[in-house]
Formats: C-alpha cells, sequence, structure tokens
C-alpha cells in the first residue's frame, strides 16, 4: 500500500488553453524558488472547447488537448518532480459539459440513441416524465422558433447548435424529424420547471452523471488512473461531492482504485459543522479557514454603524439575515430549481402537496446536505424550521421526513443531492450579493452574521485544527471566491471607519444615484477594493452582482433601464471629477490598512495549521473580483524579477510594487519546506501593554508568525507604546531577513519587532 505524500504547501495554478500545461512547465523553476512544495493544476481532463475554467468536462477518457493533452501533463510533471514537487490535480466527478453535444461524448450519443444508448444509465434522467425523450432547453421565445431547425446531413441544426438524428429518422420536414428524435429542443425558459434531467445546480449545459454505478464511475476515471500509473499526478481535489448520491461511498471507490492518496473534497462547512467520519479524505479545500481570517481583521465596535448604514438605504428597514435567506432559498425553490423539486414530488406520489413541503424543508436547512445517517440532527432541525415557518404543511413536512428517513429510498438519495443547490443558489449566489453592509464578510463558506473574531477565538480554532485536520488545506483566494484576498483585506479597513464610509457613501449615491441602496454600497465597496481598475471590468462585475442578487434585475429579462443607471454609476467612478476624487481620497486613506491586513493574514495563513494553498498570483497585491475576473492569466515573470531581487538581499518597503507580500509569501513557504520540523505544534503568544489587542501570535515549535489587526486604530492610538510581546525560550533570528544573524530572546518590544513591517516571522536557533 502507498503511504500518501502530503503536501506542505500547494499553489494554485488555472490551466487554460491560453496557459497550457507547456507552459505551466516553464513556471516550475520559479515555484521551487518561491518555496512551494506542490502544484496544484484546475481540471485538465477534455473539456467544452474555450472553457477558461475546465469544470465542464466533454470526455473523461482524455487529458484535455487545448490545455496541453497527455503530453504536457508529462512534460509538467517532469519537471515538477525532478524539481521535488508533487502534483494535485482538480477533478469532477459530479457532472460533464453538454453547451455543444457533438464534443460531449456520452451525451452525444444518448441524443442519438435515447434509452438504448450505452450511456444512458450514466445520466440522471427522468425519461418517463419526458415522454422518453430528453429535454433540451436551448429554443429562444416565440412559437415559430422550430421553423429554424434545418437538417444538415446526418445533423439537426438550430442556428449554431447541432443535434445528432436517430438511424432512420432523416427524411421530411424538419419538424417532422425533430418530433421523431430521442430529445425534444424547448424553449430555454422551461429548463427551470421542466427539465428531465439533473444538472448542476441551475446550470443546464452541465448534466449529472452516475458515479455511483461502477460502470460509470470506472468510465470516468479510466484517464484519472492513468495519471496516476504514469506518476504524472500525486493526489487530487475533488469537486462538488455534495452533487453526488453518496460522497462516502465515492471516495471509497476513489480510494480502491488509486490506494493511499493525498485527496481532498471542495465542501463548504457551515458553522461548527464537521467532515463526515466516514469521508476517507484529509480534508476540504479551506474556505472555513478563509472565513476565518477574514473577521480576525474585522474592528467589532463598527457593526452597528454599518447597520444603521444598512437599514438606511434600505428605508429604514433592518433586514434579518435568518428570514433573507429562507426566502432567497425558497424562491430558488420554487423558481429556478423548481424542476429539481418536481423531480423530488414526483417520487413520493402518495404525498399530497409534497412539492409545497420539499421547497419549504429545502429552505430550511442551515448545512449544505446530510449524509444520512450522519446528520440526522440537521434533518430534524430542517424539518422543525420548515414546521415553525408553515404550520399549516406541518403534516406534509412530516410525512416527506418520514421518507427521508428511509435512506434506502430513493426520494432520500435525490434530496440529499438537492439540497446544496438550493443552499448554494439561495445564499452563495443570491444573498451574498443582497446582504452589503460589509462585503469582505460574503464569502463562500463564511457565515455573514458573524461580523468579528477575537484572538482568543482565532487560537482556539487554529489550535482544533491542528490536533484534528492538520492536512486540511487553508486559503484566502480561489477561483471561486468573491473578492480576492487583497481587495477584502482592503474592504475589512471599512469597519475603522464606519462612520466615515456611511458618510461617503451618502454623498457618492447623491454624485452618482442608485434605486437600489444595498447594491450601491455593495459597488462602492468593490470599486474602493479593487482600485484602481479598469471600467470594463467594473462594468463587467457590477452586472454579475445585479443579477445575482436578482433584487432590480435578474439574468432573464434583465431590467435595461435600471441596469443603465447601475452602468452610469460605474462609469461616474471614472468620469465626474468630484466623484473620483473623493474615491481616491478614500482608497488612500484605507490602503496601508488594507495592506496590512493582508500581509498579516498571508503570514498567519502560510504558517498556520494545515496546507496553505497560495492561489496564482497572490503573491503580489491582486484585485481581481468574483470569476470570471480571478481566473485571468497571470504574468510571473513579474514576481520572479522581483524574487531575484529579494534573494540578492534587496529590503523592500511596503508599497504598490507588492515586493514585501513576495518577501512575506515566499520566506513563510520555504520555512515551511525546508523546516517543517519547526511547525509540528500550536501554541497562542499573548502580548502585554497597551496596544496588546492589535497583536496576534503564535509559536508553531520553532517558527512564530506576529500579525497585526485593526491598525486604523493602531495608528490613532499613537502606536504600539510600551506592549511586549514574550517570546518562549531559545534564541529568535528575523525570518524575513535572512541576512540578519542578530538574535533575540525572552521578550521583545513589538515597537522594536515591527519597525518596517506590520508582521514578523521569527525562527528559532539551534
Amino acid at each position: 500500500m502507498i503511504t500518501p505524500r502530503v503536501p506542505k504547501s500547494t499553489y494554485r495554478l488555472q490551466i487554460t488553453p491560453t496557459s497550457d500545461l507547456h507552459r505551466a512547465a516553464t513556471l516550475v523553476p520559479y515555484l521551487v524558488r518561491l518555496g512551494v512544495d506542490w502544484a496544484y493544476l484546475s481540471p485538465i481532463l477534455e473539456s467544452e472547447p474555450g472553457s477558461d475554467h475546465g469544470y465542464d468536462v466533454v470526455d473523461h477518457g482524455r487529458t484535455d488537448t487545448a490545455r496541453g493533452g497527455r503530453a504536457g501533463l508529462a512534460e509538467f510533471a517532469d519537471a515538477a518532480h525532478g524539481a521535488g514537487l508533487g502534483v494535485l490535480a482538480d477533478i469532477v466527478p459530479n457532472h460533464v459539459g453538454v453547451a455543444t453535444p457533438k464534443h460531449s461524448l456520452w451525451w452525444w450519443d444518448v441524443l442519438s440513441n435515447g434509452r438504448d444508448s450505452e450511456f444512458a444509465g450514466a445520466f440522471d434522467i427522468d425519461w418517463d416524465f419526458g415522454h422518453g425523450r430528453v429535454r433540451v432547453p436551448i429554443l429562444g421565445d416565440g412559437d415559430t422558433e422550430l421553423d429554424a431547425l434545418q437538417v444538415v446531413g446526418d445533423e439537426l441544426h438550430y442556428y449554431d447548435h447541432h443535434f445528432p438524428l436517430a438511424t432512420g429518422t432523416g427524411a421530411g420536414t424538419p419538424r417532422q424529424v425533430h418530433d421523431r428524435q430521442h430529445y425534444e429542443l424547448v424553449n430555454y425558459r422551461r429548463a427551470d420547471a421542466e427539465l428531465n434531467y439533473r444538472r448542476f445546480f441551475a446550470v443546464s449545459t452541465l448534466a449529472g452523471i452516475r458515479v455511483e454505478l461502477p460502470a460509470v464511475f470506472a468510465a470516468s476515471h479510466a484517464e484519472i488512473k492513468a495519471w496516476f500509473d504514469h506518476g504524472w499526478v500525486d493526489g487530487l481535489r475533488v469537486d462538488h461531492p455534495d452533487g453526488l448520491a453518496d460522497p462516502a461511498g465515492y471516495l471509497r471507490d476513489l480510494r480502491a482504485l488509486l490506494g493511499e492518496r493525498y485527496v481532498l473534497v471542495e465542501k463548504i462547512l457551515e458553522g461548527d459543522e464537521r467532515l463526515p467520519a466516514d469521508w476517507e479524505c484529509h480534508g476540504t479545500t479551506g474556505y472555513d479557514a478563509l472565513a476565518v481570517l477574514d473577521r480576525l481583521f474585522v474592528d467589532p465596535s463598527a457593526e452597528a454603524v454599518l447597520d444603521d448604514l444598512d437599514a438606511d438605504l434600505r428605508g429604514g428597514s433592518f433586514v434579518d439575515w435568518e428570514r433573507m435567506t429562507g426566502g432567497t432559498k425558497r424562491a430558488v425553490a420554487d423558481g429556478i430549481l423548481r424542476a429539481e423539486v418536481l423531480r423530488l414530488a414526483r417520487l413520493v406520489p402518495h404525498i399530497a402537496g409534497a412539492d409545497d413541503a420539499i421547497a419549504e424543508l429545502l429552505s430550511s436547512f442551515a448545512v449544505y446536505r446530510t449524509y444520512l445517517p450522519d446528520g440526522y440532527g440537521d434533518l430534524e432541525a430542517a424539518l422543525a424550521t420548515a414546521t415553525a415557518r408553515r404550520p399549516r404543511l406541518a403534516h406534509v413536512i412530516a410525512e416527506v421526513g418520514e421518507a427521508l428517513r428511509d435512506r434506502q429510498h430513493e426520494f432520500s438519495r435525490r434530496f440529499q443531492q438537492t439540497s446544496g443547490m438550493v443552499m448554494a443558489k439561495g445564499v452563495e449566489d443570491c444573498a451574498f450579493y443582497r446582504w452589503s453592509r460589509l462585503t469582505s464578510l460574503t464569502e463562500v463558506g463564511a457565515e455573514p452574521t458573524e461580523f468579528a473574531l477575537s484572538p482568543t477565538r482565532f487560537h482556539e480554532i487554529q489550535a482544533l485544527r491542528a490536533a484534528s485536520t492538520p492536512h486540511t488545506m487553508t486559503t484566502l483566494s480561489t477561483h471561486d471566491t468573491k473578492r480576492g484576498e487583497d481587495v477584502r483585506a482592503r474592504i475589512a479597513a471599512i469597519a475603522e471607519i464606519p462612520e466615515e464610509w456611511a458618510e461617503a457613501v451618502h454623498q457618492w449615491n447623491r454624485y452618482a444615484p442608485l434605486s437600489d441602496g444595498p447594491l450601491a454600497n455593495l459597488l462602492w465597496q468593490a470599486i474602493v477594493g479593487a482600485w484602481p481598475s479598469d471600467r470594463e471590468r467594473l462594468h463587467a462585475y457590477a452586472e454579475k452582482a445585479s443579477r445575482e442578487a436578482g433584487n432590480s434585475t435578474r439574468w432573464i429579462d434583465p431590467a435595461t433601464d435600471f441596469e443603465a443607471s447601475m452602468h452610469a454609476l460605474v462609469d461616474a467612478a471614472f468620469d465626474d471629477r468630484r466623484l473620483h476624487d473623493s474615491i481616491t481620497a478614500t482608497v488612500q486613506r484605507l490602503t496601508a490598512a488594507g495592506w496590512s491586513n493582508s500581509l498579516s493574514a498571508k503570514l498567519l495563513q502560510i504558517l498556520g495549521p494545515g496546507v496553505p494553498d497560495v492561489y496564482q498570483g497572490t503573491e503580489l497585491w491582486e484585485n481581481s473580483l468574483v470569476d470570471p475576473d480571478n481566473r485571468r492569466r497571470v504574468d510571473h515573470s513579474i514576481a520572479d524579477a522581483l524574487l531575484q531581487r529579494l534573494d540578492a538581499g534587496w529590503r523592500p518597503v511596503v508599497d504598490g510594487t507588492g515586493a514585501v507580500k513576495l518577501l512575506v509569501t515566499s520566506r513563510a513557504l520555504r520555512l515551511r519546506r525546508d523546516r517543517p520540523e519547526l511547525l509540528a505544534g500550536y501554541a497562542p503568544l499573548i502580548a502585554t501593554g497597551v496596544a496588546a489587542d492589535h497583536l496576534v501570535a503564535f509559536d508553531r515549535g520553532g517558527a512564530i508568525a506576529v500579525g497585526t489587526r485593526l491598525p486604523v486604530g493602531l495608528a490613532a492610538g499613537g502606536g504600539w507604546h510600551d506592549t511586549w510581546l514574550t517570546l518562549p525560550p531559545g534564541s529568535w533570528r528575523d525570518g524575513l531577513d535572512t541576512g540578519s544573524t542578530t538574535t533575540i530572546s525572552g521578550g521583545v518590544r513589538v515597537a522594536d519587532l515591527l519597525t518596517d513591517y506590520p508582521v514578523a516571522l521569527l525562527v528559532r536557533e539551534d
């Protein structure tokens, strides 16, 4: 049996057709100099042509040609392994891309042959509901859309969309030909309520597959197994396990196929939720760690002021988070995921009114899903919540609950697959864009009502991670974060000047009025957080954020007048001199504090318990917003040149180059890689003195991380004064200045320790 190699750190590379595996191989020398232990690749199986993310796999039997193919993977793996790096690959077991059917190997065959296709069982299709046909929501509005169909050879064309013809069905008018097929082309609006195949969330171009079936598992993992057989890949990140019928069973199958490997799951944990004990993996991809670090740098005293601003922008009304999310989740269950609710209801035909009760129950979960028998407590809590909300529906909810407790029932299994969809679309993709009092807190895996975190609580969570999940991933930025780490770090500093911020928002709303006050607040925070930016990126962000929020406009039938005023707001930030100057002044007010927050979070993350991931480009300042903005190509040559200067002895200042962030990142990563024995424990270090609450520090057993929190308040109070940090026994040297031979012991005045930077890395001398 293989003993899994566990990474000391990872570096996420977004592999795309324009930044492929061959290019990634050329980055290996830079990653080694940076201090990385493993390279972490975005999905590399064959995906939809032009995909910038790779989660729309179209052929599980092929490494993506456009991303470099097997040759590129072999080249990259040889370079990485030759330099001592491990390779972690992201895989997508839940679904396949079907946007272009001809490219989707299995889907094309199902459309061609229907139930007789060898791949028919691979998909979650309710054939009876579709009268034996797969419903494909592609047609535009109007009764004459089918008149646009054309028969071209052995294909049926609808504009640029091409579909196969079943054998012997090509004679007659295009409509007649269409009506003979194993699929039915329907209006795109019908997907929400009438789709008859499982999909990824509400994305009709991503069709769910049934990896719980041994044949489907084997076929969809054949190429993945080949990566390990060839020695190219060392570990896996598993995307969206909540969509699987049996996540624990899937992980057991994965281990049986590949042996003991390092495996992470992309799983969002809510509150005190923990991974089920029977999941054979090393942990999550780190959203829980991100949420903890974000809150450490928020001033709790600002909560009331920012609440008042939020209420004022809503016309004087306070919004309760639980009530808001209950409503957004219910809207999702009744709207874009209505088809999934109705499919569940068809599985319990003996329960009258089941669809209403199912939708209410799906809207009542505080976690993404249950994993029965684990999670019975979450199920019971959701049943109680749903019953309290809808007492007249209590008997129906109770009947639904009884059916769900039967884990062998298909209804129970499918319900578990569906609850996470409702949570994701109702909360992170909707409510997170409506709850805008401090948007650094509305991040995937976070609880926005938890406003701030004390150092004491931070240390408790860190110690628990060190003891219980030492190999789980930690992160600050991902391809899914709503805002990059440096944007959030600057936004967090708003909590140190809440009155100034409220005054600025009211002023800016007069300069560029928008009828949706909470959205305006969200946009002002995004503009300030990402400034300087270009208007195209901010326009794209505003459009996505407003449509996800769904209050004033939406993806389908957008409100053109509202969106015009919203885009005018973005333009005014650049073109209205009064507004531009005021925004610039606010940015200048927050920039240094944002840098301090960012440097501190980075050091605490990299040296903290778990396996830290550095998302591509975040070793420098990086002002990305939500995807696809955060998937832009990174020019690593800039950081490489700066790193060479640092290694030659350059001591940078904290400025716009981001060189100091690169210094902190590289020195912390190298320490993890080269001196792992110094990071074997966890002990909080407590400062004393007037500014002690502004310091957070811990000792990992020979490596000490020191960070600054609430820097605006620290400066307003006159600095560190007599604040003192007592060090563990031994002599300690500056880990950020590798050329220094000076050591300290016993204790140190914080003002002396943090003279140049808001962070310090101390290494015990042997």
